[in-house]
């Protein structure tokens, strides 16, 4: 079975965020450079990665260091988004059952936290909307 971080990169690879369910603990926070508090659930952590996807994961994205320990990694990526070099790292955590029960991002400069606080704003406001 592949490790948390290679069912990670896959899912990166692809540009697919459906496999998130069974990557993600019941229990998984996600913990925003951008939102004071930690987003508790697997439902909420899937929808801001989600967005994630949708947000950073263009063609400009690549990660370009990764530390992977036994139970957490971290992950360091570039993109551009609009034109604004976007600088940061992703900060895994899973459990004994390879499941993420943490998910934290990080992200400089100053520039670029701006401009993914609009586009994730309006990423989960338009998944919010009754269809």
């Amino acid at each position: 079975m592949p490790s948390t971080v290679e069912q990670w990169h896959a899912l990166v690879r692809s540009r697919d965020p459906s496999g998130l369910d069974d990557l993600l603990a019941d229990d998984a926070v996600f913990i925003s450079p951008v939102v004071h508090t930690t987003q508790r659930g697997k439902a909420i952590t899937r929808a801001y990665l989600s967005a994630a996807f949708v947000v950073f994961m263009n063609p400009t994205f690549r990660y370009v260091r990764e530390i992977v320990g036994a139970s957490d990694a971290m992950l360091e990526f570039e993109t551009e988004i609009d034109g604004v070099f976007v600088n940061g790292v992703d900060i895994i955590t899973w459990n004994a059952a390879g499941k993420i029960v943490e998910f934290k991002v990080m992200v400089r400069p100053l520039k670029a936290i701006t401009i993914i606080h609009e586009r994730m704003a309006q990423m989960l406001a338009s998944r919010s909307r009754p269809a």
